[in-house]
Order: structure tokens, then sequence, then C-alpha cells
């Protein structure tokens, strides 16, 4: 019925449907408070005006029960819509295990997209049908916005660190994608569009026009070239930390604090090494800083993830 009358645009992923029935709570939520106001205002200013024969005489000091209702209401109301709203909004960043990855540079003035086999696009996103999708973005200059009204997710994009988001798609089509943060001159024409396929017209579209290796291939590739084997492998003669299964494992650091290893302690841990000191090893590694593109060390992290999906598969 929403979109029959063209209230909102059109619904595509699993959360529009639950964003837009809170806003539409949200809404006549405020518009009967609102509304029961301005009909109060209005019959006070009617039965009170000067001349009128209401009785004024032996006026309340006041009324305990309706000055507890007053307050107590709207405060029970308001907060059970925000405690809504946080929960819809928890569910943005708590993605399935199953999610697909998809890696997200952006740029004055583009988006730079990538898939786990490779496939690389500018401007496009092409996703199944029914798929989770997991982003992890970050920014080559200045601060981003990843916004799809069709999918009603929004996530600033920040240089110097990862920010996540997942979605699922529920509709075939094509969608706009923008950046919903002003980012230099040229901001408005930095766009593009999400295309929802079925998924086995997608698996042969991801098949194709490709011969690039696969992002954690790549990442591979480049924690070799770099040296990163020649300290972290087990048979290394250098005392470093273990990397496999290091994403979502807890680390305990040199000061005493600890921390789940996540896409931006990894992307410290090799351009500031000496931020966070694993426990038990010395402040030795050298900073790759300068060395290495956003898109590199997404792939060095993507490679990461997957001795760590071999790791416990093999502890099976």
């Amino acid at each position: 019925m929403i979109e029959m009358f063209h209230f909102l645009p059109a619904s595509a992923s699993g959360a529009a449907a639950r964003f837009d029935l809170l806003m539409l709570a949200l809404m006549l939520l405020t518009g009967a408070v609102a509304l029961a106001v301005t009909l109060l205002i209005v019959w006070f200013s009617f039965h009170y005006r000067k001349g009128s024969g209401a009785d004024r005489s032996d006026a309340p000091a006041g009324n305990r029960i309706i000055e507890v209702a007053w307050i107590v209401t709207p405060l029970l109301l308001f907060m059970g819509m925000y405690v809504w709203a946080a929960y819809d909004y928890a569910q943005l960043y708590r993605g399935p295990a199953n999610a697909m990855p998809v890696f997200v540079v952006a740029k004055q003035w583009m988006w730079k997209l990538e898939h786990a086999n490779g496939h690389r696009e500018i401007d496009e996103l092409h996703v199944p049908l029914g798929q989770p999708m997991r982003l992890v973005m970050t920014s080559q200059d200045v601060i981003h916005s990843f916004y799809v009204p069709a999918f009603r997710i929004k996530q600033d994009v920040v240089p110097g660190r990862y920010t996540t988001l997942w979605f699922t798609p529920t509709r075939t089509g094509e969608f706009h994608l923008f950046c919903a943060e002003y980012c230099g001159t040229e901001h408005s024409v930095m766009g593009g569009r999400i295309v929802v396929m079925p998924p086995a017209d997608f698996t042969r579209w991801l098949q194709q026009g490709t011969s690039q290796p696969g992002i954690a291939a790549h990442g591979f590739e480049l924690f070799r070239r770099h040296g990163c084997s020649g300290c972290h492998s087990a048979g290394s003669s250098v005392h470093a930390p273990d990397l496999n299964g290091l994403l979502g494992r807890t680390v305990h650091l040199q000061d005493g604090r600890t921390l789940v290893a996540d896409e931006n302690y990894i992307r410290d841990s090799m351009l500031l090494p000496k931020k966070d000191v694993v426990a038990g090893f010395e402040p030795i590694m050298p900073s790759f800083a300068g060395q290495l593109s956003e898109e590199e060390i997404m792939a060095i992290i993507e490679y990461l993830r997957q001795t760590g999906a071999e790791h416990a598969s093999a502890s099976k």
C-alpha cells in the first residue's frame, strides 16, 4: 500500500520493510501527539476565551494523576520507539556467516568494488537475489557515504579505517547508488547502480569478463612478496604472532588490553604496527604505510580470513 501511493521509493532489501514500518509507526505516533496537543489548544482557547461562560472559580491547584500520566505515557511510548529503532539499526551490522563479501574503495569521484573471485566493477555492483551481501568499505581520500535508497541503507566510508554493512536483496532490477556525503566539487555525479540478478544469471556473470586472481589469492601473493610469510609462517625463525584464524580471535595486548581482531585491527597492524603490540612480542615489525594501497590491504585481509576458514575446517 505504501508503494501504491509512491510514499516511499521501491522496497528491495530485507531491511527496507522493517525501516518503512518503523518510519510509518513514528509518523503515526508523532502525528497523533501533535494532533492531540493541537486539539487541546483549540478547545482551551475557545472554552476559556474572554467573555465565555466558563466557570473559573475554585480552579484546581494540581492533579497528580494527570501530571504523572502526561509524563510517563509519552516517555514509555518514545522509549519503546527508541528500543525498536536501536534493534533494527543493530541488525545492519550483524550479518549472517554466509554473507558474500564485496570490497569497496571510494575515491573522488567513483566507487571501486571487487568481488571475492577478483571480478572488479566501477560505479556498479552486481548481486544475486536473496543472497546476503557484506560490504567492507574504506575511502582513499575524503569521507564518502554509501547510500542505496531502495535498500534503506546508508553508511559513511571513512579514510584510514574500515566500515561494514550488509543487506539481502529481495527484488531483481537496477537500483540507484549515491554518495550521501559532500565530498568535493563533483560530489553530485558520484553515483552508480546496484544490479540484482537471479542467482543463476549472477553465477554466470561472475565467472565472465575477468582474468584477475581471486582477492584471497592476490592477498597471498602480496603476503609473500612483502615478506610477511618470512616472519609469520609456522617455521619462521623470527618470533612473530601466528596469523592463521586471526579474524574474530581475541588478542591479548602488551599493555594488558584485549580486543577482537577485525579488519581495522589488521589494517592498523600493517600501517601502525606499534599501536597495538601483541603480548609476548617485541614491537619490531616495520610499517608498510605508503607501500600498500587500500585494495592491496583488503586483499591481504581476505587472505587471512581464508586461512581462518581453512584452519577451522582442518580442526574439525
